[in-house]
């Protein structure tokens, strides 16, 4: 249920009016735009008395919310989300960000000198995988805690905020200082570690599940919002579909879907989408024209010889060609890219 108050509501009311909602049990969300502050109630409300509600001299309307998903809902948060670290550092609102940087850490030279090639290309964060999730138990799983420190590291030398994926809730000791967790779409359903991750307050990149709906995607977003963590960021990266010719099929209508659905911001993954380097560049213009916040791209100094997904990867000759590109699309679509500072 969302109650929206009117413009001369006084702080003193609202608490008031709040104390009351937690009598019966119900927790309450509160937003303030530039026209009215809406409040959201989450909880069991078939015992709230909605006529003593509307009766209030300062509620403009109530109104219930039929979504499973509430505090990720645009109904709850009219307006969008921006995550921000500082620094120039966000994903939301105006700005366009570029995650960028090796499927896998292998060593430091390696990522140090992606971070720098990324960096100068203008993206704003860094990628690589420490901990790394692979169908088969043979293939290269990551150089785990190692593979964390050599991220530190060239985070100290280049300053991009780092971002990682997550395995389990048992490694979180080793996550305090990542800037941003990622977790990848086989966890997504992973409701224990979702519940631990929604206990922190540092963002959260949230890929959709290879098989996964919208709603069931939005509802794992939840489960990280209910436990308090609203740093939440999606996103998009394929999904299995009967077609063979790419990796996944990347849901593009899932974005525009998104922004009328949720405030969280979105960004794409066309990398892991497509799983062909070659197909990475028009699917990067094409999020942005959808109205994606930001992309996450997968760049490599040497593919052949990567130790993981080179086929799809980017060199950094190559993502500077493609950066180039959505300097100058953005201001199209209104958006500005965001560049490290």
């Amino acid at each position: 249920m969302i109650i929206v108050l009117k413009p001369n509501v006084s702080e003193q009311q609202i608490e008031e009016f709040s104390r009351y909602f937690g009598e019966h049990s119900i927790r309450v969300n509160k937003w303030v735009g530039d026209q009215s502050t809406v409040l959201g109630l989450l909880g069991d409300t078939s015992a709230v008395d909605v006529d003593f509600i509307q009766q209030q001299e300062f509620v403009e309307r109530v109104q219930r919310v039929s979504k499973p998903y509430k505090k990720g809902s645009r109904e709850f948060h009219p307006t969008d989300t921006v995550v921000d670290l500082g620094h120039g550092c966000c994903i939301g609102g105006d700005n366009f960000s570029v995650i960028a940087g090796p499927c896998s850490v292998e060593s430091e030279e390696q990522i140090t000198l992606l971070a720098r090639d990324v960096k100068q290309a203008g993206a704003t964060f860094l990628r690589g995988g420490a901990f790394k999730p692979r169908t088969s138990p043979y293939a290269f799983q990551g150089m785990r805690a190692e593979g964390l420190e050599l991220l530190r590291h060239a985070r100290k030398e280049t300053g991009l905020p780092i971002v990682t994926e997550i395995m389990s809730a048992a490694h979180l000791i080793l996550f305090e200082d990542v800037d941003v967790i990622q977790v990848g779409a086989r966890n997504m359903q992973n409701f224990e570690l979702l519940k631990e991750l929604g206990k922190l307050d540092k963002p959260i990149l949230l890929k959709r599940g290879l098989s996964n709906t919208i709603e069931e995607w939005l509802m794992s977003a939840e489960y990280i919002m209910a436990g308090g963590n609203e740093k939440v960021i999606l996103c998009e990266r394929g999904i299995r579909t009967f077609e063979t010719m790419t990796r996944n099929t990347l849901d593009l209508a899932a974005i525009p879907l998104l922004k009328e659905l949720t405030h969280l911001p979105v960004v794409v993954d066309p990398s892991h989408a497509t799983g062909k380097s070659s197909l990475v560049a028009p699917m990067c213009a094409a999020a942005l024209a959808a109205g994606a916040d930001g992309l996450i791209i997968e760049v490599h100094n040497d593919p052949p010889r990567a130790m993981c997904d080179g086929a799809q990867s980017l060199t950094p000759a190559q993502f500077t060609e493609v950066m180039e590109k959505l300097k100058a699309l953005a201001p199209a679509f209104d958006k500005t890219l965001n560049i490290f500072k």
